[in-house]
């Protein structure tokens, strides 16, 4: 598979519209590889942004550089991985769902599971098999030199389903989680 890390320009754009750029594309920690098939977008003013209250010691990360990594550890037992998309407004976007592609064996083992589709359907779930830990907070996914990136592949067709965020207590009914549709690796339909 050859693909290629993306460019600071990716984003140029609105988080929403990242959010659903990023559907398709490819997350890389050292050897394992998933392809994005959920996102969800979190912005700035938004109630269930770990932004809203501004900016403290656990998420300094969101407010920095576009194309950085915002990792948190979430009720004291799972990691999360988003993408910062708009410098100093504390915007980001919670990956929420990747189809296994390499280093899929490693995945199994580390998630302790042989079910491929329940691999990576969650975003606690996706960085035990990928081994991203908060570590990883704040790292350059855009360098061809980082552990963990961002990369393309051939372009590829397919729809995109807009929908309510899950897990979450204030503004659930911001449309503001993508998938694609039909994909068997989204955390929930």
């Amino acid at each position: 598979m050859h693909l290629k890390t993306l460019p600071k320009s990716f984003f140029n754009k609105s988080t929403i519209e990242i959010a659903r750029n990023l559907l398709g594309k490819y997350l890389v920690h050292k050897n394992l590889v998933g392809k994005i098939v959920e996102t969800e977008a979190y912005l700035k003013n938004d109630p269930a942004s770990h932004a809203f209250k501004g900016k403290t010691e656990r998420n300094k990360s969101v407010f920095g550089k576009p194309g950085i990594s915002y990792v948190y550890f979430t009720y004291g037992m799972h990691y999360c991985f988003n993408v910062v998309t708009n410098k100093g407004f504390g915007e980001a976007i919670l990956i929420r769902a990747l189809e296994p592609v390499e280093g899929v064996e490693v995945m199994k083992k580390n998630r302790k599971t042989n079910d491929l589709k329940n691999l990576c359907s969650g975003p606690a779930k996706l960085t035990i098999a990928l081994e991203i830990t908060r570590n990883e907070d704040g790292a350059d996914l855009l360098s061809k030199n980082s552990d963990l990136k961002l990369m393309q592949g051939k372009k590829e067709n397919f729809k995109i389903v807009s929908t309510q965020r899950i897990g979450i207590s204030q503004a659930k009914e911001k449309l503001l989680r993508f998938y694609i549709k039909g994909s068997e690796f989204v955390s929930r339909k």
